[in-house]
């Protein structure tokens, strides 16, 4: 089976939900203690999440680490409620992945290591005074010209926030006689795969094997389906003159993909800092007392099966430094431009 662009939510929604059920299942087994929530949510992500070759982490390990800690906690007043969710917290955190979150009616988890110590790479003031100061928006997209109106440059901060292909095609048009594009998603957390295979498609010239994915298959922490290949089959080929994408640690999830998709697209570059990886796709279980885990289940690669998890290297690693300019858009216009000097 190929994993194609054009069906890419409707085939995980049916493989994990049924096309009638929901996403959160719910784990039956278990009571409604400390103890008991802590082996639910022990056993859930030893049987279900994805990723433990990535993370190197010994989940068996983690199990007699915290089991007693798990033992000994009474649940007496309404406030234990959050020293049981923080040692959760803190159990999960083990994991360094951001698609790893507790979900309670009081407090979300949410783990920051994987982006700690990385540059920042982005300037969200010295990029509205200096590049985007009269943008326009095409719902999710906002671009402008710049260096002269030589240069196209697009603003992506979410896959969250939609936009169509008329959208797309239509600042594409706006940016016609421009020698090149810089399409940044810095700070970008993710959203829809279907986006980020639509922001794609207008430079892919042909049908091109993007990735491949796995899901798990039993609850060994090696048993897993075949790996499939990802398709950019939408390929429309509207742009076929230099683009440079920008990212940072903090393009994760379905940009991590994005900047690892792009790394096969004629004429294209990627800029910047590492990515944030993110490379699991999420499902979610209920624990017995209600509340919810998310965690990564669906592994994804690279065109050379490389895991994504950990994030993608640019081509061209370039770091912030100025305070009156953004370093990352001056190197791209620079190599944008000479280009066309070698020519």
């Amino acid at each position: 089976m190929r994993f194609r662009s054009s069906h890419i939510v409707i085939t995980l929604l049916a493989l994990f939900c049924g096309l009638a059920s929901s996403c959160t299942h719910r784990f039956v087994e278990k009571n409604n203690t400390p103890k008991d929530n802590f082996e639910a949510l022990w056993q859930i992500i030893d049987e279900k999440y994805c990723l433990f070759d990535d993370k190197a982490v010994d989940w068996d390990s983690v199990y007699l680490d915290y089991s007693e800690r798990f033992d000994t906690l009474k649940m007496v007043e309404y406030e234990d409620n959050y020293r049981l969710f923080d040692l959760m917290e803190e159990m999960l955190n083990e994991l360094e992945d951001g698609h790893v979150n507790l979900y309670s009616p009081f407090d979300i988890s949410v783990c920051s290591r994987w982006y700690e110590g990385y540059p920042e790479n982005f300037d969200s003031e010295i990029l509205m005074k200096y590049y985007l100061k009269d943008y326009r928006r095409a719902n999710g997209l906002n671009y402008c010209r710049i260096d002269g109106d030589s240069i196209g440059y697009v603003y992506y901060g979410s896959f969250s926030d939609g936009f169509s292909m008329t959208n797309w095609l239509a600042v594409l048009n706006y940016f016609a006689k421009c020698r090149g594009i810089v399409l940044d998603v810095r700070n970008n957390g993710g959203g829809s795969m279907e986006n980020a295979y639509k922001l794609a498609a207008p430079f892919f010239i042909k049908d091109t094997v993007v990735g491949y994915w796995q899901h798990k298959s039993g609850p060994g922490h090696d048993d897993f389906s075949e790996v499939e290949p990802m398709m950019m089959d939408d390929s429309r080929g509207y742009w076929r003159r230099p683009v440079v994408v920008l990212c940072n640690r903090h393009s994760y999830s379905a940009a991590n993909f994005f900047v690892s998709m792009m790394r096969y697209a004629p004429n294209c570059l990627i800029l910047g800092g590492k990515s944030g990886g993110g490379g699991g796709m999420p499902m979610s279980y209920e624990l017995p007392n209600g509340w919810m885990v998310r965690f990564s289940s669906v592994k994804m690669y690279d065109r050379d099966t490389i895991s994504i998890e950990a994030g993608i290297k640019p081509h061209l690693l370039v770091n912030q430094h100025s305070e009156d300019k953004d370093d990352l858009i001056e190197e791209a216009i620079e190599l944008i431009n000479s280009a066309y000097e070698k020519e």
